[in-house]
């Protein structure tokens, strides 16, 4: 079937799905052992797309044994790493076959573009578990320098059990970037996806099986965090947790691994990027076309935004502007149209959290310049417009705050060492960027930028081969790269004495 190219083609492919919406546990579809469900709803228009089965603590546990078998049994970890090779590339060819329809349940269930769906969250899903699967015949163990009568080996082992909780503003991919290395590694896994956004979860569980994953290697547990959430965290059974999310959470659950069995964590966490650019920058339009992407696209509701825009005083007021101009291309729209490059805000609550802060802002004394109204409420959706503040200052909610929607904060400065000391006061430390044709001034910039992530002269850069990840608050170890392998393992060293 040919991809549909028109808002009518997808609303026709939409109302012709099948939408999956029971947990996943030792290969199958199942229902809550409560019975309980929760509304799914859609944030285009605010209709009830299903009702999804809401885990719980007895549920975790079901998983946890189930993974735990599959774990001891051997049918996964102990498969030739070629052919786990084999396996998560026959995975990434169904995904791909399956591209419009995970697209439009991305978009259906969360409120992103279309067009951005199948194209970033889909073909970056395909081409983790592509790039991953590959890797996994060419990590090597090491062999320690010893005397000729001994032999020393250093050996990576799977870690057991990982349970991974992921975000609701790009499902399908940030759960790739967990369970693509997870499983290479031969670990079982429980993916806990967002209550706000968990149906490419639960479907490509089923494409996961079929690939040829065993039973009780790969499960999906839909519900809450307060409740399936932290049963995993506190399970007594789970060796790994890995999570992508907000701060606050991210400290939560550090506490619940060492009051449970001291799981091993690792943390994606908030972000308060900086976007700086200097006067000397070699394209203005360019920086400016960047600058409106970075906080439009996907609503605002990315993790590394660019929110936070430093601009150097001589050339703000020019550059605001051209900032302005450029985000017109980035307007809210019909996310099933494949025009749109702006969609919904996720749901209600985040929608009302986006407008409490652009209030915030005005109450604070920074000048709005552009946007900040609700747009087409008679939709029934949740859609608000991209919004520039200026005049702010590192003190103000809008600027030391994570919002997680379309606002950005713009922060003038006089030197290089003083858009340093306003992009490092931050409790952030996840992405930064560097706008300037001084290659001097560039790399010193870089090196004193405290985070994870640095783009020169463009934004949100990289592929699978560049580590994610953050200083400080933002989170501790790395997703993507060979780095994110060390998440799932356990490093051994084995000593042998010869005759």
């Amino acid at each position: 079937m040919s991809k549909p190219t028109s808002r009518e083609e997808w609303q026709n492919q939409a109302a012709c799905l099948e939408i999956r919406n029971q947990a996943f546990i030792n290969g199958e579809y199942v229902n809550a052992l409560s019975g309980a469900t929760f509304d799914c709803e859609s944030p285009i228009d605010g209709r009830i797309l299903t009702q999804v089965a809401s885990c719980d603590a007895a549920d975790a546990d079901r998983a946890v044994k189930a993974a735990r078998a599959a774990f001891e049994s051997g049918s996964w970890r102990n498969l030739p790493p070629a052919k786990r090779k084999q396996i998560l590339l026959k995975f990434a060819e169904l995904v791909a076959a399956h591209r419009d329809e995970l697209a439009l349940l991305e978009t259906l269930d969360m409120g992103k573009p279309i067009r951005f769906s199948r194209s970033v969250d889909v073909g970056a899903t395909i081409r983790t578990l592509q790039w991953t699967a590959e890797a996994i015949d060419k990590v090597y163990d090491e062999l320690a320098p010893t005397p000729a009568n001994e032999i020393g080996m250093v050996t990576r082992e799977p870690i057991g059990v990982v349970a991974a909780i992921v975000p609701w503003n790009f499902p399908l991919l940030m759960a790739s970037w967990k369970f693509a290395p997870a499983l290479a590694m031969g670990n079982s896994v429980i993916l806990k996806p967002s209550e706000k956004s968990p149906l490419t979860a639960i479907r490509v569980a089923e494409l996961a099986k079929q690939a040829g994953i065993p039973n009780g290697v790969f499960n999906v547990l839909p519900g809450y965090g307060h409740t399936v959430g932290k049963a995993l965290a506190l399970h007594m059974d789970v060796d790994t947790l890995v999570f992508t999310g907000s701060t606050g959470v991210a400290k939560q659950l550090m506490i619940y691994a060492g009051e449970s069995n001291m799981k091993r964590v690792w943390l994606e966490a908030g972000g308060k990027s900086p976007n700086i650019v200097f006067a000397d920058a070699p394209d203005l339009d360019a920086a400016a076309e960047a600058a409106a992407q970075a906080i439009a696209f996907n609503q605002g509701e990315v993790c590394t935004a660019g929110t936070r825009l430093l601009v150097e005083a001589s050339i703000r007021d020019e550059f605001v502007a051209r900032v302005i101009t450029a985000l017109k291309a980035w307007q809210p729209g019909h996310p099933l149209d494949p025009e749109t490059t702006c969609g919904a805000i996720v749901d209600q609550q985040q929608l009302q959290r986006v407008l409490g802060y652009i209030q915030k802002g005005q109450e604070e004394g920074a000048q709005l310049v552009e946007g900040g109204q609700q747009m087409d409420q008679t939709s029934g959706g949740y859609y608000v417009q991209p919004t520039i503040f200026s005049d702010v200052n590192n003190q103000m909610s809008i600027a030391a705050e994570e919002i997680f929607g379309p606002v950005l904060s713009v922060i003038s400065f006089e030197t290089p060492e003083e858009a340093v000391c306003i992009a490092n006061d931050s409790i952030y430390g996840l992405a930064a960027a560097v706008w300037t044709r001084d290659i001097n001034k560039a790399h010193k910039t870089a090196k004193a930028l405290r985070a994870g992530s640095v783009w020169i002269n463009h934004y949100d850069g990289g592929d699978m081969t560049a580590p994610f990840g953050g200083f400080k608050q933002s989170g501790n170890g790395r997703d993507k790269s060979l780095h994110a392998f060390d998440k799932y393992t356990e490093i051994k060293a084995t000593w042998i004495q010869l005759d």
